[in-house]
Formats: C-alpha cells, sequence, structure tokens
C-alpha cells in the first residue's frame, strides 16, 4: 500500500499563488529532487503532499525512500511524468 494513501493531503490555501520562477505543484503531483537533501539523494522521486505559502510557493514531499521533506521549492524539486507535461502546456498557453 502507498503510504500517501495513509496520509492526509492539505489542500493549498486559495490566495497561495507561485510568483514568477516558481514551479506551481499541486497535491500528489511527481516531482524529483533536483539537490541532495538530508536522507534524500538528488534525482530521488516522490510526491507533492502540501502546498501552502502565500509570498513564498512551497512544497511538503513524500519520497520513494520514505522520508518526507519540508520547505521544498523550484531550488529543490523539478516536475516529472504527467506533471511535468501539465506544466510545460500551462506555459506554453500562458505564451
Amino acid at each position: 500500500m502507498s503510504k500517501t494513501k495513509n496520509m492526509p493531503l492539505w489542500k493549498p490555501h486559495a490566495l497561495a499563488h507561485p510568483h514568477e520562477g516558481q514551479i506551481d505543484l499541486k497535491l500528489g503531483d511527481a516531482v524529483m529532487s533536483t539537490v541532495d537533501l538530508d536522507g534524500v539523494e538528488l534525482g530521488t522521486h516522490g510526491k507533492v503532499v502540501l502546498a501552502n505559502g502565500f509570498n513564498w510557493q512551497r512544497y511538503r514531499v513524500l519520497f520513494v525512500t520514505g522520508h518526507e521533506r519540508g520547505d521544498l521549492d523550484h531550488r529543490h524539486l523539478a516536475p516529472i511524468g504527467k506533471t511535468a507535461r501539465r506544466l510545460a502546456r500551462e506555459a506554453k498557453r500562458a505564451l
């Protein structure tokens, strides 16, 4: 059984929107670490379990290793799979 099914997911606040340069992730989005984090190596996959912040959009991620890390943003994460394709479509529409 997936660990994310046992963990409560929190909705982001309605006023929380990323500013330029940040990524706009949603609950359950697939990501990959782009840096070594405490207990999480570069390239480790995970899922967003919390998205919050007003001025600084940040995320809490449960990684496949079982480690959970918070206060992550575009400096620590990259979208992968369907998430990356969705963000690419949204960026193309914004042009």
